[in-house]
């Protein structure tokens, strides 16, 4: 019989008074009786809608099934059989729009606790569900560009179907943004590394400090591999382009966020990784990273200000993060928007300077406007500015790879499946559409390893 409570099991988590002070992580999972009492919610229906808002097409409601069992091991072996990375997307995936967005219980009430309890299933299994390396190979190779969501997902894929395949990475650490992007706080490292090597266990070779089109080009790859793969991510910082965004304290979020989750700049000197936040930070953007940024700021002592140039109605971040930067104190200026970095005669940053907006008419996707409102400008005190407005891709592969299809902002050119037209090249995640989630790379690496099996039967 459902259990017929109409709200989700509550998420046990950090005082904010406390987490503000560490980089634990804030959400601590569901005890295995709460995760039994919500698996219980599930209507297990026979359509199963909720599996249509999934991009690695879980099985949604049998591996509930044997969460409400209390079998850890056997909910893991259902959703790895499509995910490869559950402990992952159990914490950073967006499931409020996605699976559980279409869950049937949400028609009155809240709908079933779907990442909570994929979370929990990973989090308390006994590793008896890991992947391994099939028993026999192919005779196939495949060369997979970067280590973040969507190349693990592809270099797992193909591992399993007996491929021969070499991940390359640019940094000397793999995981791409689930190293460098998502803070400690949200996503442990240790969970992450984790998480690779399972994929290392199933044969999957991996190599650091591979710079694709400078240590070696694509067409290298080429020669040695019947398959390559571009997952090589929206690494290159987008700016708005307003005087003073060369002034000392003025950082991108991927810088920031690179310093403090990679390099651990939190704590140093311990690690030799500094890095100025100083007094009160201005973050620049409304999405994810945004609030990575600010409440990262927050953590190392500084007063935050988020500035958004719309309403929070269209702020792209999700409410759980939204919430949780709020609950630290975070401050949101909305309707706001930076015309100007001030300086001091020292050349670092004092202030920030700002207009505010009103929504005018819809823009191509279905956004109101925002116009600003003249004589509004206004002066924000500021020791620190960071700049979340979005990633473009790396140039590098475009520039050294003369038959890459890419578009005018740099994203290469690919079909659904993968395929860029370009003979044996394939690209997916967020060198594809631009940042993005980690669930959609991951669904974009699962489609093209699919593609590159077909194509090379």
């Amino acid at each position: 019989m459902p259990n017929m409570r109409a709200d989700k099991n509550p998420m046990p988590m950090q005082d904010p008074e406390e987490r503000i002070h560490n980089f634990g992580e804030v959400t601590l999972g569901y005890s295995e009786e709460a995760a039994i009492d919500e698996a219980q919610r599930c209507l297990h229906c026979k359509n199963a809608p909720c599996m249509a808002g999934c991009p690695v097409n879980v099985p949604i409601p049998d591996f509930i099934e044997r969460v409400k069992a209390g079998d850890a091991d056997g909910a893991l072996a259902v959703i790895r059989a499509q995910n490869a990375l559950p402990a992952v997307c159990g914490r950073v995936c967006p499931q409020e729009t996605q699976c559980e967005s279409r869950c049937v219980r949400g028609i009155k009430g809240e709908s079933v606790a779907i990442g909570r309890l994929e979370r929990w299933a990973a989090d308390h299994a006994t590793g008896k569900a890991a992947a391994t390396a099939p028993t026999e190979k192919n005779g196939k190779r495949a060369a997979i560009v970067g280590s973040g969501p969507a190349s693990l997902t592809c270099a797992g894929e193909l591992a399993s179907a007996g491929w021969d395949v070499t991940v390359y990475e640019a940094l000397h650490t793999p995981g791409g943004v689930l190293m460098y992007g998502i803070p400690e706080f949200r996503l442990p490292k240790d969970l992450v590394r984790s998480e690779i090597d399972k994929v290392r266990a199933m044969g999957v070779k991996i190599e650091t400090n591979t710079v694709v089109g400078r240590t070696v080009d694509v067409e290298e790859l080429l020669r040695d591999a019947d398959a390559v793969f571009l997952g090589s991510g929206a690494g290159l910082p987008n700016f708005q382009g307003i005087p003073g965004e060369s002034l000392c304290g003025v950082y991108s979020a991927n810088e920031f966020l690179t310093r403090i989750n990679l390099m651990k700049a939190y704590t140093f000197p311990r690690y030799d990784t500094p890095i100025r936040v100083d007094g009160r930070a201005v973050i620049i953007g409304g999405g994810n990273v945004a609030m990575d940024a600010a409440r990262c700021a927050r953590r190392m002592g500084a007063e935050v200000t988020i500035v958004y140039r719309r309403s929070m109605q269209e702020m792209p971040a999700r409410r759980e993060e939204i919430e949780h930067a709020m609950e630290e104190g975070v401050e949101f200026r909305l309707l706001t928007n930076p015309t100007e970095i001030l300086g001091d005669e020292n050349g670092f940053v004092k202030a920030i300077r700002c207009i505010r907006m009103e929504l005018g008419e819809p823009d191509e996707r279905g956004r109101r406007r925002p116009v600003p409102v003249p004589g509004s400008e206004e002066d924000i005190p500021a020791g620190t500015v960071i700049v979340a407005i979005g990633n473009s891709p790396n140039p590098l592969l475009r520039k050294t790879t003369a038959d890459l299809p890419t578009d005018a902002r740099g994203r290469v050119i690919a079909d659904e499946n993968g395929r860029t037209g370009m003979k044996n090249v394939y690209a997916g995640g967020d060198a594809v559409t631009g940042a993005a989630t980690v669930i959609l790379a991951m669904g974009a690496g699962k489609r093209a390893a699919k593609a590159i099996i077909e194509d090379h039967p």
